[in-house]
């Protein structure tokens, strides 16, 4: 009997000793792969950490764009609301500072061009081209403008929180000045704090979400790219962009 206990003693150590160890190496595992996803995002924490609190993420994304002086990338938009669905395509490039053009496929022809003075937008069929000056712009797609500008997203957006996305990390915030008309502005970010969605959501139910892919960073643009010449016979008007 006695002898019997101590095997029993032994064999629930044994148990014990080897569940220690499982679950010892699965926290080393979390904490290894973690510090990888720190090392691609360009930080660096203790040992146990869980994760980058909301204000050093969002410093982390705000010194990737910063250092960016060009970017190039697909993207697909898709538009919900007031009954109706839409899906476009197209090429987007930024340079700094503050030139964008989103240069669309799918519908052919449909450009919208910041030229550092006014915004243009124009689809072809249209009876006329529209004209805002760049510092009145209230269009969807400014919040990307910023990222390659001096900025800081922590003074872009207000009510700015992040919570993990799978491997990803979601920044979520209001753009300033823009609360009549945004709910919610989410950006979704990678461990190398690359900008891959970013999906806005208006007070009237209405949501537009950019997905991004074939990113390329700092590539040659020339000047070129940024400026519009409006089509012959087109007649120009002042006003807001619309989506």
């Amino acid at each position: 009997m006695h002898v019997g206990r101590t095997r029993a003693a032994n064999l629930r150590e044994e148990q014990i000793n080897r569940s220690a160890h499982k679950s010892g190496s699965a926290v080393l595992w979390r904490l290894a792969a973690f510090a990888v996803i720190a090392v691609l995002c360009g930080g660096h924490r203790a040992a146990g950490q869980a994760q980058p609190d909301s204000a050093e993420l969002v410093r982390r994304v705000d010194d990737h764009y910063n250092h960016l002086r060009t970017l190039r990338a697909r993207y697909i938009e898709q538009y919900a609301g007031m009954g109706l669905t839409r899906s476009e395509s197209g090429t987007l490039t930024l340079k700094k500072p503050g030139l964008m053009r989103w240069s669309y496929d799918k519908p052919a022809g449909k450009v919208f061009v910041l030229d550092g003075h006014y915004a243009w937008f124009y689809t072809p069929g249209d009876a006329q081209v529209s004209r805002t000056p760049a510092k009145q712009l209230d269009d969807l797609r400014s919040p990307l403008r910023f990222l390659l500008g001096r900025t800081e997203l922590a003074k872009e957006l207000d009510m700015i929180a992040t919570v993990p996305e799978g491997a990803s990390f979601k920044i979520t915030g209001i753009p300033k000045g823009m609360a009549q008309r945004v709910r919610l502005l989410t950006l979704i970010v990678t461990p190398a704090c690359v900008i891959q969605d970013m999906k806005i959501e208006e007070t009237d139910g209405s949501t537009t979400d950019f997905t991004f892919s074939g990113i390329e960073e700092n590539v040659a643009i020339p000047a070129s790219d940024f400026v519009f010449t409006p089509p012959k016979g087109i007649p120009v008007v002042d006003g807001q962009a619309p989506i």
